[in-house]
């Protein structure tokens, strides 16, 4: 294909950098609308003894909207698998509307004889609300609505890399890519000549010409060699409102973590992050503490129950110490209802597996609700732990993963969490290869701390507990 054949009108060109639309993003924007119009439709057809009061009444759209978020619905696999998720749906209609029900029954203005009616017409209502929504978005992103299309600057292995990871991991789902390329470049990948959907095209010095005619919403810079890269190009394409980018800037935005196979120290130094103040460390604290006082609160009765089922088994104690590592290397004694037999390690130190057997019948269950991380509130209250951060490993297994993996020690600026950001998208591993991945959802954590991310992730422990192994992106 020739660089002719790219060109695209004017006017397609103004579209295709201002019309491109994050997925999440549109199907946020439609069942907000799908709410809006369930609200509207409540008004018109409940009668009046049903309707409560503007309080209660959008406390139910806002609460299904929350909970569609908590249980994943706007994360990349959801999006691709529209079928699966409308499956779900029921659920998020069932606990938003439980919540805001219950919300009703407080002692607040209004009567709470409006909700078996309101109840009712919520469940279905909302359900059909998002499937409404999908269905649309379906529609929407095979007329190619939210497809993002990539100059990359470059055709060799960075290249390559660059175009996988997004197609398989980036957020939003769908791509098209053109590669431009000079032999002082280095050599092209073999792998891109044979893509014929993602052309290579001869690398003049007039980039702009190239994203122009091939219509592109960014220009990603990933040559294997920048020695004699025309930067005076690259800022014509900046200059023209065309986002100019370094790949692994990319890659971290994209997929949500760092690719340690292709990190760069010099990017890490340069690149934005590290720049949590007092103020965020104290309103996490702030958050540590008041969340898992409410959960605490919450689960209490189930936890009390949990810790009798443990004790009741095999007469041994309900509770389970071990050290594990947290912020500046320090090292805790950590707490947690005892999920494996009282002889586990006998033998020393052992990583633990999918499927052990040593984890007794009650360690199962108690694994899978996440009930046994339950007493490890009691160190984040202590100041051990954060309700979300790196998960604490051993001592043992920290001094041997710090050996073989560059940067691990950097999880460790941060305290040990409940919960995190590799909880949150990976699923369960206990092996070299799981402890590289959990370190790249690790130092993304480190590097863009927030209280927002925190709380972002708090809502999304609601995904994981509910279908555990739902980890994966």
């Amino acid at each position: 294909m020739t660089t002719d054949a790219l060109i695209a009108p004017p006017a397609r060109q103004s579209a295709a950098r201002g019309a491109q639309l994050d997925a999440a993003t549109l199907l946020f924007a439609l069942d907000l609308m799908a709410a809006m119009a369930w609200l509207l439709q409540a008004l018109a057809v409940l009668p009046a003894e049903a309707r409560p009061d503007p309080a209660h009444l959008l406390a139910y759209p806002a609460l299904w909207l929350l909970f569609l978020y908590a249980l994943g619905f706007y994360r990349r696999d959801a999006l691709l698998e529209t079928r699966r998720m409308l499956g779900r749906l029921p659920l998020a209609a069932a606990l938003s509307t439980a919540v805001a029900a219950s919300a009703s029954l407080l002692p607040l203005p209004g009567e709470p004889g409006h909700v078996p009616v309101l109840v009712g017409n919520a469940l279905l209502g909302l359900t059909l609300a998002g499937a409404l929504a999908r269905i649309a978005l379906a529609g929407l992103r095979g007329a190619g609505v939210c497809k993002r299309r990539v100059l990359v600057i470059g055709a060799g292995r960075r290249a390559w890399d660059l175009a996988l990871l997004l197609r398989r991991e980036g957020r939003a789902g769908a791509y098209d890519f053109a590669f431009a390329h000079h032999p002082a470049m280095g050599e092209v990948d073999p792998r891109l000549t044979a893509d014929t959907a993602a052309p290579v095209l001869p690398a003049s010095s007039d980039f702009l010409a190239l994203a122009r005619g091939f219509g592109a919403d960014q220009v990603v810079v990933a040559p294997d060699e920048r020695r004699g890269l025309d930067m005076r190009a690259l800022l014509d394409c900046r200059i023209a409102g065309y986002p100019v980018v370094d790949y692994l800037s990319v890659l971290e935005r994209e997929i949500g973590r760092v690719d340690l196979k292709r990190l760069e120290l010099g990017w890490l130094l340069f690149a934005q992050g590290f720049d949590a103040g007092a103020l965020d460390r104290a309103a996490k604290r702030v958050v540590d503490v008041v969340v898992s006082l409410a959960v605490l609160l919450l689960t209490g009765p189930f936890l009390a129950a949990a810790a009798l089922a443990v004790k009741l088994q095999d007469g041994g104690p309900a509770l389970y110490r071990q050290n594990r590592v947290t912020q500046g290397g320090r090292v805790f004694s950590i707490m947690k209802l005892r999920t494996m037999r009282i002889d586990a390690e006998k033998k020393g130190a052992t990583w633990a597996q999918q499927g052990d057997p040593r984890v007794t019948a009650t360690g199962r269950f108690l694994r899978r609700t996440r009930l046994d991380e339950l007493p490890q509130l009691i160190n984040v209250l202590r100041g051990d732990m954060s309700f979300v951060g790196p998960r604490p490993e051993r001592p043992e297994f920290t001094r041997e993963l710090a050996a073989q993996l560059p940067l691990y020690e950097e999880r460790h600026r941060v305290r040990a969490g409940l919960t995190g950001w590799a909880q949150v998208n990976y699923p369960y591993g206990a092996s070299l290869d799981d402890a590289r991945s959990k370190l790249s959802y690790d130092l993304y954590y480190v590097k863009n701390f927030s209280v927002l991310l925190d709380l972002r992730i708090i809502l999304q422990t609601l995904r994981v507990v509910l279908w555990p192994g739902s980890g994966v992106r």
